[in-house]
């Protein structure tokens, strides 16, 4: 969610939001909608939770970094014949005026800003003084895991840069209360999980590259400097060893809904502040 980050409309992302519609589903459920309430989808791509949450606010809005993710999600909403706004924009820079929405949703979007101290300002300004947020966020744990961190280290290593600084803990209900609680707000939190399948691993491995945009970018420059095919075997094997069907491809990952407001308490879960 940040200008530096690759570009989300690399590939065909769609198909991987596809995949991502239970856990959209599970955070609009968890913000306890209302009718005549303002809500801003942050990092929406492809609209998932946004179209969701028109089934329940007066006004939606939509905010990516990517232009042609954006248009997905406008043109979607036109199919569908609901009236909703879609902005460029960041997490840690939103569009906004202050104080200006009731309920901030992000389905694994915001978890990619890379200053999480701006986002936790932006939140706290654009939200109305009652507002609340619902965010969802994968535990660092599991084969996809394993997969995108080897994925990250053999691109890092390829130009010989130093390791990234440690990403901010989303998953993490004591750093989202260190967080959030400054800002005067209250947080719950509940565990998932979502099933990736395919009929094969290989299958499976090949769609990730050739839609997700992170494979893209990446495949793309290790390509150029000739390791491409070293890589795709070494997830290969990776995704072999953690394999949940030996009939095809299956690998679970865990992921928390959290849900934040000032003395908000989420339908779904556990008070953790």
């Amino acid at each position: 969610m940040q200008s530096s980050a690759p570009d989300w409309g690399l590939g065909r992302y769609e198909t991987i939001a596809a995949q991502l519609l239970p856990a959209a589903k599970i955070v609009v459920e968890a913000a306890g909608l209302r009718a005549g309430e303002r809500v801003l989808d942050v990092g929406c791509g492809t609209g998932n939770a946004a179209l969701l949450a028109a089934e329940y606010a007066t006004e939606v809005i939509g905010v990516d970094p990517a232009p042609r993710l954006i248009q997905v999600a406008a043109d979607r909403a036109a199919l569908q014949g609901k009236q909703m706004t879609f902005h460029l924009g960041e997490a840690a820079s939103l569009p906004l005026a202050d104080a200006s929405v009731d309920v901030i949703l992000s389905v694994f979007g915001i978890i990619f800003a890379s200053d999480a101290e701006a986002v936790a300002a932006e939140i706290d300004r654009v939200l109305a003084p009652t507002g609340r947020i619902a965010l969802s966020a994968w535990v660092p744990s599991g084969t996809l895991f394993k997969i995108s961190s080897a994925a990250a280290d053999a691109v890092r290593l390829a130009f010989g840069a130093p390791p990234q600084p440690k990403p901010f803990d989303w998953h993490d209900p004591g750093e989202l209360t260190r967080l959030l609680q400054p800002y005067g707000f209250t947080l719950s939190l509940d565990e998932y999980e979502l099933a990736f399948t395919a009929a094969s691993v290989q299958e499976f491995l090949d769609q990730q590259a050739k839609d997700h945009p992170l494979a893209v970018a990446g495949l793309g420059i290790l390509a150029k400097l000739g390791q491409a095919e070293r890589v795709r075997n070494e997830l290969l094997a990776i995704l072999e060893s953690g394999n949940e069907d030996p009939q095809g491809f299956r690998s679970t990952s865990r992921y928390v809904v959290a849900t934040a407001g000032r003395g908000f308490t989420s339908v779904a879960g556990n008070s953790l502040a």
